[in-house]
């Protein structure tokens, strides 16, 4: 009998252990493998986000989503490989990541999809000057306070990669500094009941550029760092004509899907697909271009019908990315991430340092921006919270520069210490500036009664 109950210890013990030899290898990980790991680690995320989340909305008063980035964090080395290393990597193994990647990428380019229906067109016209004011803003003074920092950064060593010219170094802070955390800023401001209001129709549109603009000087950075200028090229150029056809033509091109739905009274299982499909080759040519697959997955939802056409498809499409695949994109940014980097004060005093002008350069040019524009005080405030908000999307791209070695693994722990700060900043920010007056006078509840009824 204990010969027995040893051997289902081991068993159940080595569950977890690469069982190969798998395709054309002596050891590595089985097709099994994967497949035991995926469904563990899902089952891991789902209920750290949840209760993370929880304990973020009911303590803090954050909405789900920082609680589901810092859930990701949890997960990560920082944490829970910190206390429990030999768990978190029989959990999350390196062998296994570029499955959860993959999963990532579809939570975060459906959810954006998700968001891109619920924007208001008719908002986006009759503030598309505001927008376009606040969207210089924040990557015109990013730009202009990183030129001033830079010189200063080259000179710590082990910060950027050595030889790498200032101007390289310069575009890059920029790009990280102007970044607004596109996914976190669209779950905030739906959560808040702001969707189908101006104030979080601006916001929005303006992240957009701010990280479309973001992504391209990555591109370029990347081109004359080694990569070739036929990355910037392909990834402006392509950008450009595909967000300029779709605006043009792809509402006019998307009308008989919604025409079919209204026909029938629901969503056929043949007109998902076909949309689904359009999502797809959307976010394919975003990331094959080098921008991102969420601006593909968000701009083909600008372009979908309205009216029953959205009613049906979020009620089909939006729990499950929302509960099952986009917590896995916070979660493998997290396992990317290291704060026990930052190991000195000086290091320390520099980390603030970037935050302080972070804070400055997106927060306050993008509320000067948005007063400027002929917005009340009020407003503009809740703007300037909401744009200087970073999240995950600051992830990703510091994730690349660290692996084309434009940054050092110092500079990209400040980076990151800098995203979780100004992200979760921003909701109780937002609602001292904004929110608690707005719910007082009753204009967010307004606002939710109008989601309610649509």
């Amino acid at each position: 009998m204990l010969e027995i109950l040893e051997n289902a210890w081991f068993t159940l013990t080595d569950v977890l252990s690469p069982h190969g030899p798998a395709v054309h290898a002596a050891k590595t990980y089985s097709p099994a493998d994967f497949s035991v790991h995926f469904f563990l680690q899902l089952a891991v995320i789902i209920l750290a986000c949840r209760v993370v989340g929880w304990l973020g909305q009911k303590f803090l008063h954050q909405p789900q989503v920082v609680g589901e980035m810092i859930a990701g964090v949890v997960l990560g080395p920082s944490l829970l490989g910190l206390f429990f290393p030999d768990l978190q990597l029989a959990i999350f193994p390196k062998e296994t990541r570029n499955v959860l990647y993959v999963g990532a990428q579809l939570g975060v380019g459906l959810y954006m999809f998700m968001v891109g229906l619920t924007l208001r067109l008719d908002h986006f016209q009759s503030k598309a000057k505001s927008a376009a004011t606040v969207s210089a803003a924040g990557i015109a003074a990013p730009f202009l306070l990183a030129a001033l920092i830079t010189p200063f950064l080259l000179s710590v060593p082990g910060l950027f990669t050595p030889g790498i010219s200032q101007s390289n170094a310069t575009l890059f802070m920029g790009a990280c500094i102007a970044l607004t955390a596109f996914p976190m800023l669209a779950r905030i401001i739906n959560e808040r009941g702001l969707a189908n209001s101006s104030l979080g129709t601006l916001s929005l549109t303006a992240g957009a550029f701010d990280d479309a603009a973001s992504w391209c000087v990555l591109a370029v950075v990347l081109a004359t760092f080694g990569a070739g200028p036929g990355v910037a090229v392909i990834a402006i150029g392509g950008a450009v004509l595909y967000a300029g056809f779709m605006i043009l033509y792809g509402r006019k091109l998307l009308a008989p899907l919604g025409r079919a739905v209204e026909a029938r009274g629901e969503m056929s299982s043949q007109v998902l697909a076909i949309t689904m499909l359009l999502f797809c080759l959307s976010a394919f040519l975003m990331d094959a271009i080098g921008i991102h697959a969420i601006f593909g997955g968000f701009l083909i939802g600008a372009c979908m019908p309205r009216g029953l056409f959205v009613e049906e498809l979020k009620r089909k499409v939006e729990p499950l990315a929302v509960v099952l695949l986009l917590p896995m994109f916070f979660t493998y940014s997290g396992l990317n991430t290291r704060m026990d980097m930052v190991n000195s004060v000086s290091l320390l005093l520099i980390a603030l340092g970037i935050l302080a002008v972070s804070v400055l350069a997106k927060f306050g040019a993008c509320y000067a921006a948005a007063r400027f524009s002929g917005e009340d005080n009020r407003t503009a405030l809740g703007i300037g919270a909401l744009m200087n908000s970073r999240g995950l999307m600051e992830l990703i791209i510091i994730n690349i520069g660290l692996q084309k070695g434009i940054i050092g693994p110092t500079l990209f722990s400040m980076l990151v210490l800098m995203a979780i700060v100004t992200t979760v900043m921003a909701t109780p920010v937002f609602e001292i500036v904004y929110g608690r007056k707005a719910r007082e006078s009753g204009e967010l509840d307004q606002i939710d009664g109008r989601l309610a009824t649509a």
